[in-house]
């Protein structure tokens, strides 16, 4: 049987979702396991299950096995990263090793020269592999290594360390980087102490320590940094920005770098973006039927602007290139001012905004208006002067896509009103506002059901999301003999994370957005135009029975996405 008849024997996937997947399968020649997961139907323990049932080779978790050194040893960390595999043990000449393929059979002969043992295959979870290699390989070799060089260099020496390939300090900055994309990491910070530097990554939105390196290795590692993000070795008085280019195991990173003088030092933090994990498109966005209908319709628009509001890092430029994925066809012409251009799309115009050269988000809008676009991304609105061109762009026909710093949808009105556009204006040009902020998804390859807690049951009541307690069955039925006692409510089950290896005992496992989708009706526009406070936009929006982003992420604790405790933490409906 096919992976994929089984997937859908086992009620994991549909029919349609199988149909779907062949034909990404076709156009993309992933396997069709990788196409699922990446679609976030399947997780990868349920794949790993499934392969066990197709092919009979036995499943091992990795994170709950201790691997014998002595059989990693056996293994070049080259041939490990090659086919994504990890010894787990060796005995009486044959060697068990860990696979995400275990029909790979070149890799199987590959291990079978290197080590002249026979190979049992396993099959294991491919990230859970990776971060074993990446534990067991590497790293502390570098750093020793590293330590011993360091004793007989002096100062004047550093640059050229730095720059020698072959040293340890440019195989160490390569497996720092490595880690962290292997672990999904959004950030690397590397923070000077007074007696040491800290590594840490920042996943799923919470920054980790990673590592915990000498003081003495301060200079060097600084120097390589700033060797391969092209900045200057010997400026260390004032911040620097700049980016670096990278490919890793068939995959391209682009990676902003700053660097900021601190009383220990100069602080590095790096920013990953993962050019080939692709765009989203916008039904991948984790948008609700309704709010996806809604801003599907803005965004086609002929004119008018469309603003993504929220904190930094709450995935909003994420947002915003899902929305041009989707209009880049040839029909249209797009042009975009960034800062940074953190994605580079084909087929469409990207300007990289250059302040020190005068080059602002309003003077490249400027320009960019001279060039016949149809729809005009703005990286962020940031001043009056800006903003002011972006509205007067959208009443002369163009659709107009940018992202602004505000707490929620209905306060943005306020913020353009203080950058002192005209309310009117506003009122004509204003399509629809989205606010959105990141959360923790709950790992699933440890979710459980679990009952809801007091507290959270009335959060979900007062919403709507479940109905209140019936006071009829709070009270007995019929009188005498025929009088019944009342009927117990059924639980009410929320999803959680145990915490495995898999998502570090976090319980969490990625992140979702959730979301408040503003569409500006005629009503609205009204209030807007006659500068009427927001109070009275909310009352008006509430009469309507619209959806808050608290409402948006409660609905997603209901269906199991998430938890409510991670929802309060990024959401406040005051």
């Amino acid at each position: 049987m096919r992976i994929g008849e089984l997937l859908v024997m086992n009620g994991l996937i549909t029919e349609e979702q199988l149909e779907q997947g062949l034909k990404q399968q076709v156009h993309t020649k992933k396997k069709f396991g990788e196409i699922l997961i990446e679609q976030n139907l399947i997780s990868e323990r349920q794949l790993v299950e499934a392969l066990e049932f197709q092919l009979g080779f036995p499943v091992v978790n990795i994170f709950e096995t201790a691997l014998d050194i002595t059989a990693v040893q056996m293994i070049s960390e080259a041939l490990a990263r090659k086919h994504c595999v990890i010894p787990i043990e060796k005995k009486n000449g044959k060697i068990k090793v860990a696979m995400s393929d275990p029909l790979n059979y070149d890799a199987i002969e590959e291990i079978r020269m290197a080590t002249g043992m026979s190979v049992q295959p396993l099959i294991a979870v491919r990230s859970e592999v990776e971060q074993a290699i990446t534990r067991n390989y590497g790293m502390k070799e570098s750093v020793d290594e590293l330590m011993e060089d360091l004793t007989k260099l002096e100062g004047k020496d550093e640059e050229q360390e730095a720059q020698d390939q072959g040293s340890p300090i440019v195989k160490l900055v390569n497996q720092i980087i490595q880690s962290a994309v292997q672990q999904k990491a959004s950030d690397i910070h590397i923070d000077p102490q007074e007696k040491q530097i800290i590594v840490k990554y920042r996943i799923d939105g919470v920054l980790r320590t990673e590592k915990a390196l000498a003081k003495s290795m301060q200079g060097v590692l600084t120097a390589r940094m700033k060797i391969i993000a092209k900045l200057n070795i010997a400026e260390r008085r004032l911040p620097q920005d700049g980016r670096i280019q990278m490919q890793l195991e068939n995959r391209r990173i682009d990676i902003r770098m700053s660097t900021l003088p601190t009383v220990h030092g100069e602080s590095i933090v790096l920013r990953i973006l993962d050019q080939s994990a692709g765009l989203k498109k916008v039904a991948e966005l984790g948008l609700r039927d309704s709010n996806q209908t809604v801003f599907e319709r803005m965004i086609r628009k002929p004119n008018g602007i469309v603003l993504i509001t929220g904190p930094t890092g709450s995935g909003k430029t994420s947002t915003l290139y899902s929305a041009l994925s989707e209009l880049n066809t040839d029909s249209v012409k797009i042009i975009t001012t960034e800062d940074p251009v953190e994605y580079r799309m084909s087929g469409i115009t990207q300007v990289q905004v250059n302040s020190q050269i005068g080059l602002s988000f309003a003077a490249s809008l400027r320009s960019i208006l001279r060039q016949d676009p149809n729809i005009v991304m703005v990286g962020e609105v940031r001043d009056s002067e800006t903003a002011e061109i972006a509205v007067r762009a959208s009443l002369t026909g163009h659709m107009v896509l940018s992202t602004i710093h505000t707490n929620s949808a209905v306060s943005t009105i306020s913020r353009l009103i203080d950058m002192g556009i005209d309310p009117y204006l506003i009122a004509s040009s204003l399509s629809c506002i989205v606010a959105q902020r990141l959360v923790r998804r709950v790992c699933r390859e440890c979710a459980e059901s679990i009952p809801a807690r007091e507290d959270e049951k009335k959060l979900l009541q007062s919403y709507g999301l479940i109905p209140a307690e019936n006071q009829k069955l709070a009270e007995a039925v019929g009188v005498g003999f025929f009088r019944r006692e009342p009927a117990e409510p059924p639980p009410v089950m929320l999803t959680r994370g145990r915490g495995c290896g898999a998502c570090n005992k976090t319980g969490y496992s990625g992140r979702l957005a959730v979301h408040e989708v503003l569409a500006i009706d005629e009503p609205l526009r009204r209030l807007i135009a006659q500068n009427r406070p927001i109070n009275e936009l909310e009352a008006l929006l509430a009469e309507t029975g619209y959806k808050t982003m608290m409402y948006d992420g409660l609905w997603k604790v209901k269906n199991g996405q998430t938890t409510t405790d991670e929802v309060l933490k990024a959401v406040s409906d005051e």
